[in-house]
């Protein structure tokens, strides 16, 4: 029971994730290939870590978010009646604040560690530029978990633990989820469909 609650919780993160903030098939499209890159990187994190957070930040997440910020609709949702700032104020995620918060962290990284190489002391300093890349992937990968871990005890607070382990468990499931219902939608959108009609209609393990 306590298995299917939690499942439960899952399927109705992804659907309201999925209805309310990918509705154009640009922003699935780009949300395939963050996906994909993303598994690259899963891949990468027992073979390179730094490579990985390489990967899942400048190919994954930039795909991800660009399609977020330049091509998801902004305004009245008239598919599911609601504003986009009750969207942004119900988001159990990162919403778009907090996000530019997460960018705005992400691109410091690298012009910290360029001033400081050893990140004011937090670790061994590289001499080379192969050194100063590899520390970037590494402070991009710390990062990830960070923000990862960080909202998933703050809605420990906000809602429960349950509540707060199931979005980490989505949010960990993303790539393999995105790649199984976003792989039609570069079709979707060569054959001039722009926006997805959400005809499926929500799950019922998220009805309730």
């Amino acid at each position: 029971m306590l298995l299917h609650d939690f499942h439960q919780k899952i399927e109705t993160l992804r659907w309201d994730d999925h209805r309310y903030y990918h509705q154009c098939r640009i922003n699935q499209t780009l949300h395939l290939i963050s996906a994909i890159s993303f598994l690259c990187a899963y891949g990468l994190l027992f073979i390179d870590p730094a490579a990985a957070g390489i990967i899942g930040w400048t190919i994954g997440m930039v795909t991800r978010q660009s399609g977020h910020i330049f091509f998801e609709p902004r305004g009245y949702d008239h598919i599911n009646q609601a504003s986009d700032a009750h969207k942004e104020a119900i988001k159990v995620g990162f919403n778009m604040r907090r996000k530019a918060v997460l960018i705005g962290v992400w691109l410091a990284l690298p012009l910290a560690l360029w001033a400081s190489p050893s990140l004011f002391g937090l670790i061994t300093p590289s001499h080379s530029w192969q050194g100063w890349v590899h520390d970037v992937g590494l402070s991009w990968l710390a990062l990830g978990a960070a923000g990862l871990l960080a909202r998933t005890l703050h809605l420990f607070f906000l809602r429960s633990p349950a509540w707060g382990l199931a979005w980490a468990a989505k949010i960990i499931s993303d790539p393999f989820h995105n790649v199984a219902i976003y792989w039609r939608s570069p079709i979707a959108l060569l054959r001039g469909q722009r926006l997805d009609p959400m005809s499926e209609g929500a799950p019922k393990s998220s009805a309730a």
